[in-house]
């Protein structure tokens, strides 16, 4: 099993910047792929981000590319969200999640499907205001 907490969520200004975090209890965090997902009201939750065991390789959706980063601290089991110059089209619910692994045998880091993700976070809020 493994647990996550996210938080570093609020309220933003379209073209400020803020900062998620992601930590994670339980099983050997460096043995998962890491993604952030968003949920917005009255939509399907969404891939954003995900990063390799190591942090060496990284792929963004397209809708963040440019103004989102990742990154991982496997010593401090954690992985972070940088969120640069957000727009109110990113206001939404966002999620960490660790990959599905089959013994060593894990979803990839760059997959953008929900169901390769066995642990969810609860969530965190932010909204963008104009």
């Amino acid at each position: 099993q493994v647990q996550l907490v996210e938080s570093g969520g609020g309220l933003v200004q379209t073209g400020g910047s803020l900062r998620l975090s992601c930590e994670a209890s339980g099983r050997t965090f460096s043995s998962y792929a890491m993604g952030w997902f968003r949920q917005a009201p009255g939509k399907e939750r969404e891939f954003v981000v995900g990063i390799s065991l190591d942090g060496g390789r990284t792929a963004f959706a397209d809708s963040v590319k440019g103004r989102f980063s990742i990154s991982r601290d496997n010593a401090k089991n954690a992985v972070y969200l940088q969120m640069n110059s957000p727009t109110p089209e990113d206001t939404a619910v966002y999620f960490c999640a660790a990959s599905r692994c089959r013994g060593f045998d894990c979803a990839p880091y760059y997959s953008a499907r929900t169901l390769d993700y066995t642990y969810w976070g609860q969530g965190t809020q932010v909204p963008v205001s104009s």
